[in-house]
This record gives C-alpha cells, structure tokens and sequence, in this order.
C-alpha cells in the first residue's frame, strides 16, 4: 500500500539557487551538519553548554528564528543583474512549473481515491479476520490450506496430533487470546510503548481497524471487550493534514486528536501514586500523603503532542521529534500493523524490517564511554530522598518518564 499523505522528502541532495535564500525557517532542533572543509577553523564548544544556554534564554530562541524568518524569500540580487530577456525567460519556467505542481496535486489526489477503492474491498477480509480472532467463527478448510507452506506441512500435522491430544483433556480457548497483543508486542516501534501494566489492558483489544476521513487523514480505532481498567469499548486517534497541499503535491500533517478514556477509579495507567512525607515546619511532626505523576504508558499514545502555536513565546527543544514519533506510529499502525496483523503475530514480518537501519556507531561508542565514566564516580550526581518513595504494590514502569512522550 503506498503513502499518498506523507510529506516525503527527497533522497538526494538539493542544490541551492543562485539566490542563496533559505526556502523555509530553520527548525532551531535540525541537525545541520558542519562544514566539512578543514580549512575551516571553529571554536570546539560544548553542546551541552549551548543546550542550556538555549533553555534559559527562550527570547534567545525566539530572535534567532525571527533572524531566520527574515531571510525568507531575500533575494541575492543574482537575479536581477541578468539581462531581460534570461530574466523572462526565468518567469517561463517558474510558470510551467506551476502547472507541473497542479498535476502533481490531481496525482496525489487520485492516489489517495485508489487506496480508499482498495481499502473498501479490503474491508470484508478484516471483518472476517475479527470474526476468527474473536472465535465467532472459524477459518474454512481452504483458508487454512492456503495458510499453510509446504516446508511446513509436517511440523504442522505434528503439531495438529498433539493439539487434540491436550483438547481431550482441556478445551481449547475461542478464537485467539491475546492476539493484539502479541502482534502489537512484535511491532517495535508500538513495544517500546507497552509496560507490563498496559499488558494486562491490551490483553482485551479485540480489533484494531482504520478509516479514512472525508478530508486528507485517517483515524485510528481500538475496541475492547469489558475490562477493570476503563469503561471505553473503542478508543480511537484521528490524524488530520492540513487543506493546502506540499511541495510536490503531497499532503502536509497538521495534528492528531485522541479520545478521552474514562479510566475507572484507581486504574488509571498513564499515573502512579507515589507516597510522599511531609513534614509541619511549626509541629514538626510528619504525615504521608499519596500524589500522582504521570508515567510512561502505551495509552500515552492517545494525548498526542500539539504542535505551537504562533503566540507561544518559547518552544520546547523536542517538540518536533515528538510529532514526527507521533505521526509515525500512527503511520506504522496504519500501513503495518492493520493490513499483515498475521505476519506480526506470528513474528514473520520482523524478517522484512530494516534493523539497525542509520544507527551511527560512534554516537553508541561515546555513550559507552560516558556510561563507564558514571560507573566510576565521574557521572551526575544522584539527589537521594529519603522522604519519598513509590507507593508499594504498583509496578514499575520500564523507564521513568516525568514527562510522558505522548502527553
């Protein structure tokens, strides 16, 4: 299935124009790189030291994108030193390619009605493939003879004769337990997302499926059977894009939206309740009193970050990475997860994901190193607080996360 409604960028590199002006405002947050030439000489500093320059000092921040701002659209003055005729010459171009840049917007277009042409005609097998997992029904002699590989056929009869073996002495469960779950926990973008308290919350997703909107988008929707952790039967998340299309046609990501979950008292997964003494200044005696924060969770991923907005005075440094997360997993729910559900459940799908892909090692190797220097006492210092400690009784989260990602 292709991705009419990405904003892709170009694999190669684009040359600058005679004007030297950049096309947009430079994200404060993109990783430029410098300059290569050796001839070059700059001063080493330390980009610990400029981060936090940069925190401290948002009207910093916001005057360097208003620099940045300004050189939009400035012309070099290149030009206007040529001769009239190059110069009419140079309108002709730009105006056919304003008409190039309307054909790429009908292709995208087009594109986008033939995956909702399709998409209907897949519909009918994800209707089927519920039905199966939720044990309504079962899968027909040919559906599961066309499941079957050859190379496979004898470790599956085998299987088969043992299986009735454990059914004379247990019956097997309906449909397939957990197979959202597992399915969701082989897809590793989505479980990275999943501490082992959302297990026991997914364990109930009965179906993932997905619709298009009316307008450029697509929502995202998870239904549940009953459960003890919330009252919703579907949670869903909608993606939205804005009206006006991209350079090249393709259409641009505005924000997402995510329901409310109506968790029920005290299940709340996306919180811990941590035990905290407090001390009178006047009695000095001391009481535990019992707060919430936030914690890392998958149903994070229904609080999508929202992108600033124009009278924002600062921005905050990770902003743009947690959108571009954001839409991605959408994206990979979308376009992996829904349409070979199977493959991810059964693990076949891993082999066709590109692992490792642009790791850079020498970023790996300097965290190594920094991670021996904590080892030996060199590190950041650790704040103990024995006047805090975590509620017994709740697990912990697989990483801490004071900010959730998703919130």
């Amino acid at each position: 299935m292709s991705e009419p409604i990405r904003n892709k960028k170009a694999d190669y590199p684009v040359a600058p124009t005679p004007q030297n002006t950049p096309a947009n405002n430079a994200p404060i947050s993109s990783h430029a790189q410098q300059p290569g030439v050796s001839s070059i000489q700059e001063e080493n500093f330390d980009r610990v030291t400029a981060a936090s320059l940069f925190a401290r000092n948002p009207g910093l921040v916001s005057m360097i994108q208003g620099k940045l701002g300004s050189l939009v659209g400035r012309s070099s003055g290149y030009i206007e030193s040529l001769p009239a005729p190059v110069r009419r010459r140079v309108a002709g171009l730009k105006g056919i390619q304003k008409e190039h840049a309307k054909l790429e917007a009908q292709f995208q277009e087009e594109v986008l009605e033939l995956e909702k042409k399709y998409f209907a005609k897949f519909t009918p097998l994800y209707q089927k493939r519920y039905t199966i997992i939720n044990g309504t029904v079962e899968p027909t002699d040919s559906e599961v003879e066309a499941g079957k590989q050859d190379e496979e056929e004898a470790d599956t009869k085998e299987g088969e004769t043992e299986a009735k073996e454990l059914d004379e002495v247990e019956p097997a469960a309906a449909g397939i337990p957990e197979f959202w779950l597992s399915a969701m926990k082989n897809q590793i973008s989505l479980a990275e997302m999943i501490t082992e308290r959302d297990e026991e919350a997914l364990k109930h997703l009965t179906d993932i499926r997905m619709e298009y909107l009316d307008r450029p988008g697509f929502r995202l929707i998870f239904e549940f059977s009953g459960n003890e952790f919330f009252t919703n039967r579907t949670i869903s998340k909608t993606y939205f894009y804005k009206e006006e299309s991209g350079y090249g046609g393709d259409f641009i990501y505005d924000h997402a939206e995510g329901d409310k979950i109506d968790w029920k008292a005290g299940k709340d997964l996306t919180v811990r309740v941590e035990s905290k003494k407090q001390r009178n200044k006047n009695t000095k005696q001391t009481r535990v009193v019992k707060i919430t924060v936030p914690t890392e969770s998958f149903f994070n991923f229904f609080s999508p970050p929202q992108p600033p907005t124009d009278d924002d005075e600062t921005v905050a440094t990770d902003i743009e990475e947690r959108l571009e997360l954001d839409y991605q997993l959408g994206e990979d729910i979308k376009e992996k997860l829904i349409p070979r559900a199977i493959d991810w459940f059964t693990g076949e799908a891993l082999q066709f994901e590109e692992l490792g892909e642009g790791i850079d090692q020498d970023e790996f190797d300097d965290e190594d190193e920094e991670d021996e220097e904590d080892e030996d006492g060199m590190g950041s210092d650790r704040d103990l607080d024995d006047d805090s400690e975590e509620e017994d009784g709740d697990s912990k989260p697989k990483k801490e996360a004071a900010e959730c990602k998703q919130s």
